[in-house]
């Protein structure tokens, strides 16, 4: 089912689709749900709502966002990748362990440019019928920045796929993807809406979050898509639900 959210005024065009989250199910390891409780963590899962999407992951502002997102991903079971420099994937046996953690190299020297390249990806898993979700942080650094790099909405967009909200938010300590939109195609609904649901999501270090705001265009602050060194993929489960 998929309900309309307008976060439009009256006579705005474009609404935002939420879809409802049920549809996929995933059983996932008990050993990361015990030890994020044990860590302090709530963890809010209740399914994909397709098999092909975007999570988008905020805010990233410290290196420990990535073990906790691994965590999160382990306890519900999820192979959802997410993008890394391709020089770490060169490094001995760093290289292997990320590959298996879900990473993915960006190639910048494609012929059809980053965003161009997974489009492609995305549509090949869809033909295929296969399962491909893609982990990206919009800020791209854990500095602070003045905007969201534009690759993860070019990617959904283009590829005609939901995107996850994912919360990082150590303020309670928290993390939650429980929300799944389709983009209206306006980046001011679109960015206004995002906005409205990571209000009370925290970082690790808060000064440090990029306002949700599409970032300058520019030659110098505007590659393709957004990747760094520990990279932010944050599916996650909820707590005492039941997957088959």
């Amino acid at each position: 089912m998929v309900n309309n959210t307008d976060v439009t005024s009256a006579t705005a065009p474009c609404v935002v689709e939420r879809h409802s989250p049920h549809a996929l199910q995933f059983k996932g390891a008990r050993w990361a749900r015990t030890l994020m409780r044990w860590l302090g963590w709530s963890v809010h899962f209740e399914g994909l709502p397709s098999a092909q999407g975007v999570i988008v992951g905020y805010p990233h502002t410290s290196n420990w966002d990535f073990p906790i997102a691994m965590l999160a991903k382990a306890s519900m079971g999820i192979p959802v990748n997410f993008l890394a420099k391709d020089s770490l994937f060169r490094i001995p046996v760093f290289g292997r362990w990320l590959r298996a953690l879900g990473g993915v190299a960006v190639d910048r020297r494609g012929s059809l440019g980053v965003v161009g390249g997974l489009v492609e990806t995305v549509r090949a898993h869809q033909a295929q019928e296969r399962f491909f979700w893609l982990g990206i942080s919009p800020e791209g650094t854990r500095r602070h920045t003045p905007g969201w790099r534009s690759g993860f909405y070019q990617l959904a967009l283009q590829a005609k796929v939901p995107v996850g909200l994912a919360h990082i938010d150590w303020g309670r300590k928290r993390i939650a993807l429980t929300e799944f939109i389709d983009l209206s195609g306006d980046p001011k609904v679109d960015y206004a809406y995002f906005a409205q649901a990571y209000a009370q999501s925290r970082g690790y270090h808060a000064q440090q979050a990029a306002p949700i705001q599409p970032l300058p265009t520019t030659p110098q602050t505007t590659p393709p898509l957004a990747t760094s060194a520990a990279p932010t993929p944050t599916p996650a489960i909820q707590e005492n639900s039941r997957h088959g």
